[in-house]
């Protein structure tokens, strides 16, 4: 074992024995090799039987070497966490598929509820070879690491070689790592604690003032005891916010006080009351005469198709489908239903909305064949479509369908949802029975109506607006921002 395992365990142990709460559970439990060895033999068998793109990016003689090589991988007894980290993660990423994850049992999600973590001290935007320091967590104690402060390496390892090695355990369709650096940036202390475990001490490469690395030591954040209680505090003081309020976070929709543009920013096709949203939205737009839309998907994962084909009526110019091809290689769970959350139903739902075509495969034809006409009151005038690396799934599949058409633009960065094609329609957690990680395993593979012929990229937007270390340091939404100069520019209130 690593020294830094080993120090993540002590911790754990340590707070575990701090907590009177949830006494059931310990993250640093060790599951015997062969057991591990179990849950992993199970996961592959389940994997080559009814995951439908196993192979789409992965030849199967490769498959099975990177299977092999992270199965030898469990030598010994593990952590949960260590074996959902370092034997399972890598292997997922190898499938290249990014509705294919892995995430650690119910049980550990409940004991670390409201916990903060120890963990690497600092926040970072990173893009590229890049990393920007945007939060400290030691900041009581350091002033050294100020907001854009550049950083060339952690404990040795440049950046470049860090950010590559990282996403080794993280999953994206095909080669669309765009998300990734969106995660990492969301929470690089995590990913960082996971993959490398616990140091009690970082050593930090930086960019001073006058431009020279420099390296300085870094100690591990430990948070207060009471940070557990203020969490939960907040938790519940969010839990009491008005049902509006709360649908913020998923959805919004403002016109600018110039009445030249409005804002929608979704968030999910899940969550939100979309449908009376959608409705109302489009219905304010036609009265106030709206001519220009700014439709924010930077942060959409994704959600229900049936929610993201009705956005698509109101905004295309043309008919559309969902899907080319949409099938599963095989109807039905099989022998694995024990192991598959809501695999009897699952297995009924896909009797109902699959038929077996001349190819061998269960097709769901309704989608494949049914064209969906836009609405007779669609909205006409320009749309500008924000897109980013957490732009997934049915957000990815709109952008898909009004790329190119008139009056639409794609702006700011490659999505992190395939553009030929995802596996987003039905996706059932398999729990391994020993240590009950869960992997998200897709049913159904699907290849985008009108597709791009390169197999392997997100979406890719019609004009690029990467990362700006401008905004970064001063807090500006440059994407946003391009967007409103080009509608202020088409109307005539600014220059070029």
């Amino acid at each position: 074992m690593n020294k830094g395992y080993a120090y993540f365990l002590l911790t754990m142990v340590m707070i575990y024995s701090c907590t009177s709460s949830r006494l059931q559970y310990t993250p640093a439990k060790k599951y015997p090799k062969e057991k591990l060895q179990k849950d992993y033999t199970l996961l592959r068998e389940i994997l080559e039987a009814k995951h439908p793109s196993l192979y789409w990016y992965t030849p199967k003689e490769k498959m099975d070497e990177y299977f092999e090589k992270f199965y030898e991988t469990i030598k010994d007894s593990m952590t949960e966490q260590q074996f959902a980290w370092l034997a399972v993660a890598p292997v997922i990423d190898k499938i290249r598929c990014g509705h294919t994850s892995v995430s650690l049992s119910k049980a550990y999600g409940k004991w670390v509820e409201g916990k903060a973590i120890p963990s690497f001290p600092l926040y970072m935007k990173i893009w590229n070879d890049t990393m920007a320091v945007t939060g400290n967590l030691n900041y009581k104690k350091d002033s050294l690491f100020k907001r854009g402060t550049l950083i060339t390496s952690v404990n040795g390892i440049p950046n470049k070689l860090l950010i590559k090695y990282m996403f080794e355990f993280l999953p994206e369709d095909g080669y669309s790592n765009n998300v990734n650096y969106i995660r990492l940036s969301a929470n690089f202390p995590y990913y960082h604690r996971n993959i490398f475990g616990l140091s009690k001490n970082y050593n930090v490469g930086y960019l001073d003032e006058e431009g020279k690395e420099q390296i300085v030591k870094v100690p591990l954040f430990v948070p207060a005891k009471d940070s557990v209680k203020k969490d939960s505090i907040l938790r519940r003081q969010k839990s009491k916010e008005p049902k509006e309020k709360k649908f913020l976070q998923y959805r919004s929709f403002t016109i600018d006080s110039t009445k030249k543009f409005a804002t929608i920013t979704l968030n999910t096709f899940s969550d939100g009351k979309l449908r009376a949203f959608f409705r109302r939205t489009f219905k304010e737009l036609k009265k106030e005469n709206i001519s220009n839309v700014i439709l924010d998907l930077r942060s959409n994962g994704g959600g229900r198709v049936g929610l993201s084909t009705l956005l698509t009526k109101y905004l295309s110019r043309k008919n559309f489908k969902v899907a080319d091809t949409l099938y599963t290689p095989s109807r039905g769970i099989g022998p694995y239903g024990k192991y598959i959350k809501g695999g009897v139903f699952n297995s009924i739902e896909m009797f109902f909305i699959s038929r077996k075509n001349s190819d061998g495969k269960y097709h769901m034809r309704y989608l494949e064949n049914h064209f969906y006409k836009p609405k007779k009151n669609r909205y006409a005038g320009k749309v500008f479509v924000l897109t980013g690396g957490p732009t997934f799934s049915a957000s990815a599949i709109v952008c898909n369908v009004l790329k190119g058409q008139k009056n639409i633009t794609l702006l700011g960065e490659e999505t992190g949802g395939g553009w030929y094609g995802n596996n987003g329609i039905m996706i059932p957690d398999i729990i391994l029975p020993n240590t009950k990680v869960r992997v998200r395993l897709p049913l159904f593979r699907l290849v985008q109506y009108n597709h791009t012929a390169i197999k392997g990229t997100g979406v890719i937007p019609d004009i690029l607006v990467p990362t700006s270390y401008d905004a970064l340091l001063k807090g500006y939404d440059k994407k946003m921002e391009e967007t409103k100069k080009l509608i202020k520019v088409d109307n005539g209130l600014m220059d070029k």
